[in-house]
């Protein structure tokens, strides 16, 4: 897939998603809340655009809820 030439990387739910992933394997299981201050350490995200990109890593498996609510990597 071939990004936008008109849309900062910063902006896109790829490049989100893999800061998004990064935080998970740091801090392992995490609620929503944890990922996105773990996330927002690394780089300005807004609230919306970090749920964006949520929705994009679980609508692709690559992130699931575990039994206690909490946000884990896909194996």
């Amino acid at each position: 897939m071939l990004l936008p030439d008109n849309v900062h990387p910063n902006n896109t739910l790829m490049y989100n998603g893999a800061l998004i992933i990064k935080a998970l394997r740091r801090i392992g299981e995490a609620s929503v809340l944890d990922l996105f201050v773990e996330t927002k350490s690394e780089i300005d995200l807004g609230m919306p655009i970090f749920v964006l990109s949520l929705d994009w890593l679980y609508l692709a498996e690559c992130v699931t809820l575990n039994d206690q609510g909490k946000i884990v990597l896909c194996s």
